[in-house]
């Protein structure tokens, strides 16, 4: 039987705007107002940051910080949402500008920690038992400045102290080779999943692929996500794409690289993710140029793009492309596949 997908999306993925190099084009939306967009648009389930759930987090008492988890919680439950996992937005603090767990700073690693802590039972009240690890700011700008295999360490060590806090939480780690950072010490999911298994309990460590992070990794996100089923650990998805080794761009799904698109899809059919309840998650910027009402366009978009290609994989002559690969004719099978992609077969 086909895999029926469900979707997610993050709060941030609606957004006003603002850039680098520019201030907001677009009014903010209350957390209450992106959660009535998910249902209309064709989501079920919601990814979040710590500070998503509990706003200005710092500020809030433990305790309060879960009442406001339990109400987040409760909005959800009334719209039939589903919460994906909880990411400790580590990177923000000033207190991880050199890293968190893999900062110089025995202070600052121990913040980092508490941090990632307060985020298990903030999600533990929302309603998920997975936590996904952008390791964001653990790398280095010049290579001097830390020790990599100390770093490295220091990354194993933090992950087990989280799996020992709570014996139901699962750890995503979400690899990116650069940005922030000049160099990541966790840059591809082969990297990710090489300290999953160097934890005190490898089975909950896993890894979630971005399309964007592979492709500025060099690398192709279809197989890094064939390299994970393959290891049975690919808990999620952030579909969206990218135009080249530049800047993280968070581009509408399928927008630019539409044949790579149609390769991550199949890679996930033919492996039957999504029939454990795996979201496919899209993490994916509107263009600064779209006005308030075409906030949440690039989410319908991509959406809908990922539905035109599933099908596109569906449909293909399986039987005909085996012939090509049989006479070792990929000449011939390039030309199918794009006349399929094309529609003009």
């Amino acid at each position: 039987m086909a895999t029926e997908y469900r979707f997610s999306f993050g709060p941030w993925n609606i957004s006003e705007g603002a850039d680098p190099f520019g201030p907001e084009v677009r009014s903010p939306f209350s957390m209450q107002e992106k959660f009535d967009m998910y249902g209309p648009l064709g989501f079920e389930g919601v990814q979040f940051h710590d500070d998503d759930v509990v706003e200005d987090i710092e500020d809030h008492a433990p305790e309060a910080a879960l009442a406001r988890a339990r109400e987040v919680k409760k909005m959800l439950d009334d719209r039939s949402l589903v919460p994906e996992f909880v990411a400790p937005r580590l990177w923000f603090d000033p207190r991880t500008v050199d890293g968190g767990f893999t900062s110089n700073s025995a202070e600052d690693r121990q913040y980092a920690l508490d941090r990632c802590l307060r985020a298990i039972d903030i999600a533990r009240e929302v309603g998920t038992p997975n936590i996904v690890m952008w390791l964001a700011r653990e790398g280095s700008y010049i290579r001097e400045s830390k020790n990599a295999r100390v770093a490295i360490d220091r990354l194993r060590e933090g992950i087990d102290r989280m799996l020992e806090y709570d014996g139901e939480v699962n750890i995503w780690i979400e690899p990116k080779p650069n940005e922030p950072v000049d160099s990541a010490y966790i840059p591809t999911i082969g990297h990710a999943l090489a300290l999953a298994y160097q934890t005190v309990d490898p089975k909950r460590v896993s890894g979630l692929i971005e399309t964007a992070h592979s492709l500025l990794a060099g690398l192709d996100p279809s197989d890094d996500m064939a390299f994970a089923l393959a290891h049975d650990k690919l808990s999620s998805v952030h579909l969206n794409d990218q135009g080249g080794l530049k800047f993280d761009q968070d581009k509408c799904f399928g927008s630019f690289n539409l044949r790579s698109a149609f390769n991550q899809i199949r890679v996930l059919e033919e492996n039957n993710f999504g029939a454990r309840g795996e979201f496919v998650g899209l993490d994916v910027k509107v263009m600064r140029t779209q006005k308030q009402e075409g906030s949440t366009d690039h989410l319908l978009g991509s959406r809908k793009n990922f539905e035109r290609i599933l099908a596109k994989v569906r449909s293909i002559d399986t039987k005909l492309e085996q012939q090509f690969i049989e006479n070792r004719d990929y000449e011939g099978l390039d030309q199918y596949i794009l006349s399929h992609l094309m529609g003009c077969e």
